[in-house]
């Protein structure tokens, strides 16, 4: 006969998916517990970045009135970088600026802390400095958590496993079928103190605007990217890296920031920057195809320790799909509670309901991306062939006629070792992942 349970449901892990669903439960009526490691949500954990917070308008409605926000993002610019050139599409908008904001930077430790408050609030307990150890099981199904406290078990109906990247208690369960480096990146990143006036300076805002650029190249021929965002008086800098390219070339990651800060494209923006944090972060950037199972008796997995870090290019977003992928996971547990069943059977709703939403729909659409963006033309070849043909098209050279822009192009190409059938096979992946 089964034991009793201590409460409904038990979430591993502070985070943006981990508070959103113990928030859902706990505004269905459910006795939630949510377990955090650190002493507080937030306090382990890095984030350079901007929120893009639709999905939140469902769940705290005035968020950007209430959220600890650093600037709201009116201009996207997106950079690709050489050695020495570097070539920007650049976008504003005012409507970004107005309510509801369409993205802001926050940082993660203000920001997970204030979305816990609201599962708090509506009455989830948080019990931080509580590492979940592992899974209990009975009779073939999970009924809770061993965890690190003197008193040890704790005992649920289900369990929200968003405990990271590598999420020990997806992996207990079996739900990990893919191990190794392979499709995971290292984020890491500098906050940089800079006074509030020059800041808007430097990046062509006033107010609360800021400015979010993603760069592609700039890591020293390691697959990946950097970013560059605006806080109300500081910046943050950084890159993300294959953690097999990194390894391979015994490279430090604060080496490759300071080489980034170096560039003649980022050395102006950043110049006189006084130090503050230094942080790094594993990122799932592997999409759709490396995601684990997510579900199993007793047992959901939502956020980061799904893989549902979005990594496709265009797109860098990551807290909006953990928010979204752990408010689904606590809905269906909630109603899975309700019917007094939290078998296999129930919680198999959850796959489907991220399909009819956009965090296995967005996933499934760009499944081709992560290798796409990763590979070694898109990191090397293309960047450097695109900055060569723009800095071809704009050198006057008199008394030289100016060439044609195909005979341009094809010397660009040439030069970068690009073969024309390779360019169109990735032009016709990039139509069919981004179209």
């Amino acid at each position: 006969m089964r034991e009793a349970s201590d409460v409904d449901a038990v979430v591993v892990g502070a985070g943006p998916a981990g508070s959103a669903a113990a928030l859902v439960l706990a505004r269905a009526g459910r006795n939630v517990v949510l377990l955090e490691r650190g002493p507080f949500p937030g306090s382990k954990n890095m984030y350079g970045g901007v929120v893009y917070g639709r999905i939140l308008d469902g769940l705290v409605p005035d968020w950007y009135r209430q959220a600890p926000v650093q600037r709201y993002v009116t201009r996207r610019s997106t950079m690709i970088l050489t050695d020495d050139a570097a070539l920007t599409v650049d976008f504003r908008s005012g409507k970004w600026g107005r309510e509801p904001y369409n993205g802001v930077t926050a940082f993660r430790p203000d920001f997970d802390a204030w979305l816990a408050d609201q599962a708090v609030a509506a009455g989830a307990l948080l019990v931080c400095e509580t590492t979940a150890t592992g899974l209990l099981r009975q009779d073939g199904r999970v009924v809770g958590v061993t965890t690190d406290r003197p008193d040890g078990e704790l005992r649920a109906d289900v369990v929200i496993a968003c405990d990271g990247v590598n999420s020990f208690l997806a992996k207990e369960a079996g739900l990990h079928t893919a191990e190794g480096s392979a499709h995971l990146t290292l984020g890491a990143k500098e906050t940089l103190a800079l006074p509030r006036e020059l800041i808007e300076q430097r990046f062509g805002v006033r107010g609360r605007d800021g400015v979010d650029i993603e760069i592609l190249g700039g890591t020293s021929g390691i697959a990946g990217g950097g970013f560059l965002y605006t806080n109300l008086d500081s910046v943050s800098v950084g890159v993300v890296l294959s953690l097999d390219g990194l390894s391979r070339q015994k490279a430090r990651p604060e080496e490759l920031i300071a080489r980034l800060k170096a560039h003649p494209a980022i050395a102006p923006l950043v110049e006189g920057g006084e130090l503050l944090e230094y942080s790094a972060h594993l990122i799932p950037e592997g999409g759709y195809d490396t995601m684990p199972a997510l579900a199993a008796s007793g047992l959901l997995v939502a956020g980061d320790a799904a893989g549902m870090c979005l990594a496709a290019g265009i797109w860098l977003e990551g807290v909006n799909f953990a928010i979204g992928s752990g408010a689904a996971a606590g809905q269906v547990a909630a109603d899975a509670l309700s019917r007094g069943d939290t078998s296999m059977a129930q919680l198999g709703a959850y796959r489907a309901a991220l399909e009819t939403n956009f965090v296995l729909a967005d996933h499934a659409k760009l499944r081709r991306a992560p290798h796409l963006v990763l590979s070694d033309r898109v990191q090397q070849r293309y960047p450097q062939m695109m900055c060569d043909l723009v800095e071809a098209m704009f050198t006057v050279d008199n008394p030289r006629p100016k060439p044609g822009l195909a005979r341009l192009a094809r010397r660009a190409a040439k030069a970068n070792g690009v073969r024309l059938r390779d360019l169109a096979r990735d032009a016709v992946t990039a139509a069919r992942t981004f179209g």
